[in-house]
């Protein structure tokens, strides 16, 4: 749905339902209906920094992520573009297969010292960590079953001081971190400007549902109808991007927003990942002059970007992705990715 543009003064329950936002917080959540169509679960940890409950404060606040998924990876790119003093903590990439004590398998686990994945070999990535804020947990379901929440999702956003689950809605999450930017620590940076906010709302809302989970409800459909359905919408969206880039630097103007940070995720897994694995293979983003000129741009002239976006985090990609597919076998290709857009 459509953002309420209006900031309401007079009450932080009216600011907060102002800022609603569209999205998901879970990379895998949905599955094929009963019509063989893909469903996303929805986020239940709902709540807000700049609340009384959950003051904006630099330091105070801790993100689990996994860097396979896209919905964390929009939170990832929020933090390192706003610099904001939030901490994090980093999942393997692989989710479990065997099934914990409550009979649930598909788990984010924290394994700094590596695991073994499920084509036999013994994999670590440097950039995984342990659990740091709730006495070392292994899973982040655990984290979840603390508070009774029956959901096992990432990216999720935890208070540091009174130990307790904030969000895990990425939208939320993203929105958050640009309003509250200067209060946490970072850049003094509006990804979501007034002016432009109608704009932006209208973008992220057709790109959500026909890019972000346009992806996966092509490469997650077990019905050929829906899967072509799907993949027709995604490439109709992606001509509509290159479009609208046309005319300006970035998605909605010639500023940063946060449409462009939502956008991102998934075309930097668009040719390395989604059109052999999702069967989006109707064009490569070359194809679109306009949207390989703002990939361009995002590398090379947004700080924070390459550094949450290279070639590491694609290997965690191809790993999440590949990993669990099929033979289990991680495709070597295609080459000079992500460097291609430095």
């Amino acid at each position: 749905a459509a953002i309420d543009a209006s900031l309401p003064s007079c009450s932080f329950a009216a600011y907060r339902r102002s800022m609603q936002v569209s999205g998901t917080a879970d990379e895998e959540a949905g599955a094929p209906g009963g019509s063989g169509a893909f469903v996303r679960a929805k986020s239940e940890a709902r709540k807000w920094i700049g609340s009384a409950e959950y003051p904006a404060e630099a330091g105070r606040y801790h993100l689990y992520v996994a860097f396979n998924c896209p919905w964390c990876h929009r939170v990832v790119l929020a933090r390192s573009i706003l610099q904001v003093s939030i901490t994090m903590d980093v999942a393997f990439p692989t989710r479990t297969s065997e099934k914990d004590a409550k009979g649930r398998d598909g788990l984010w686990t924290f394994r700094p010292e590596g695991m073994r994945v499920p084509n036999g070999d013994y994999l670590s990535f440097p950039e995984c960590t342990a659990e740091t804020v709730f006495s070392g947990v292994s899973t982040v379901a655990e984290i979840y079953d603390m508070f009774d929440i029956p959901q096992k999702s990432l990216p999720l956003l935890v208070d540091k001081h009174t130990k307790t689950i904030v969000s895990n809605e990425s939208a939320e999450i993203l929105r958050m971190f640009s309003t509250y930017s200067r209060e946490l620590g970072g850049a003094d940076l509006d990804l979501y400007p007034e002016p432009l906010r109608p704009t932006i709302d209208e973008v992220n809302t057709w790109v959500y549902h026909e890019i972000n989970n346009g992806s996966y409800k092509a490469g997650f459909s077990s019905s050929q109808t829906h899967y072509e359905e799907a993949y027709g919408a995604y490439f109709a969206a992606l001509a509509k991007c290159d479009a609208l880039l046309a005319t300006h630097t970035f998605l909605v103007a010639d500023t940063l927003t946060e449409a462009d940070i939502r956008l991102f995720p998934t075309l930097f897994r668009h040719d390395p990942v989604y059109y052999s694995r999702f069967k989006l293979n109707h064009a490569f983003l070359h194809a679109y002059p306009n949207l390989l000129r703002w990939m361009r741009t995002m590398f090379r002239d947004v700080p924070g970007v390459k550094a949450s976006s290279d070639a590491s985090y694609l290997q965690h990609c191809k790993q999440g992705y590949f990993g669990r597919t099929g033979s289990n076998t991680i495709p070597v290709g295609p080459p000079n990715y992500p460097d291609c857009y430095y």
